[in-house]
């Protein structure tokens, strides 16, 4: 599986396209997400984070998407997202996820080197992909950003030698409340690309960002961009009004049909915005 990512990456890097990762912590968002991907013929990665994966089950999650890959025939790679213990990510691993995402961005560059390259050595084992993050990505009203350093991104790769790395470029976790989040720091992007090289590089907290500022750092480098906000507000917007519209409703799959077609746009839209429909 690992070749089978790496490969899928170096050819977007060659078409300057992105890979959508897109969160899930339910059956409707996944099914959703698989449905916009096999109607564009689109490769996808489906995550679940720590907490979203708690509440499906790791086996369960595994099990979902194995059962949605064969179906569909599609390049569908399950990753857990911000796994922020060596304990947790073993786990993941040993339940059958694809490829993992060691979060140490709160650690020292030391110390987040050190963790990452025991992540790297047991996933190594197993065959399973690691993503690797430098800096500090903030998070809308609660945590501020730490611009990656590209000397420290160099540092990062050469001694952890992960497979991709999640950069620090002014990107936030989360939307602004006015619906759109600050521009990237696409100077910093080129620099950091500079000095790395070929290393594939992700971009977390891809909603709320600007379609501009998106485009741009696709071709500056970016292959793997992650969607979760949009997903969670366009399936409880959705259901709310469901809810109000049919308020003597009991049967509770009834309401999921619009949440699912709601989700399903917005994984759509971004799919085309990256580039990647007719790329499975």
């Amino acid at each position: 599986m690992p070749a089978k990512i790496l490969n899928l990456f170096k050819k977007a890097q060659r078409g300057r396209w992105a890979i959508g990762q897109f969160n899930f912590s339910n059956l409707e968002t996944l099914k959703a997400i698989v449905q916009a991907a096999e109607k564009l013929k689109s490769p996808t990665i489906v995550g679940t984070s720590e907490g979203e994966s708690k509440f499906v089950g790791l086996e369960q999650a595994a099990a979902l998407v194995k059962s949605y890959r064969e179906k569909t025939k599609l390049p569908i790679i399950l990753n857990l997202d911000h796994g922020r213990s060596f304990d947790y990510i073993k786990k993941a691993i040993d339940a059958g996820y694809d490829a993992v995402h060691f979060d140490g961005s709160g650690l020292s560059l030391e110390k987040n080197i050190q963790e990452t390259k025991k992540v790297v050595n047991y996933a190594r084992k197993h065959g399973v992909l690691v993503e690797g993050e430098a800096g500090v990505i903030g998070d809308v009203g609660k945590q501020k950003g730490v611009l990656t350093e590209p000397k420290d991104a160099l540092r990062f790769v050469k001694e952890t030698k992960v497979d991709s790395l999640a950069v620090a470029i002014g990107n936030l976790h989360g939307i602004e409340a006015s619906g759109i989040n600050p521009k990237l720091n696409l100077k910093r992007l080129k620099e950091i690309k500079e000095k790395i090289g070929n290393i594939p590089l992700v971009l977390h907290g891809g909603s709320g960002t600007p379609e501009a500022d998106i485009k741009k750092a696709i071709k500056s480098g970016i292959v793997k961009i992650n969607i979760n906000t949009e997903l969670r507000m366009a399936y409880t917007n959705t259901l709310k009004k469901s809810f109000q519209e049919k308020p003597t409703e009991i049967v509770s799959y009834k309401y999921m049909p619009l949440v699912v077609e709601a989700v399903q746009k917005i994984v759509e839209e971004k799919i085309r915005l990256f580039g990647s429909q007719n790329k499975a």
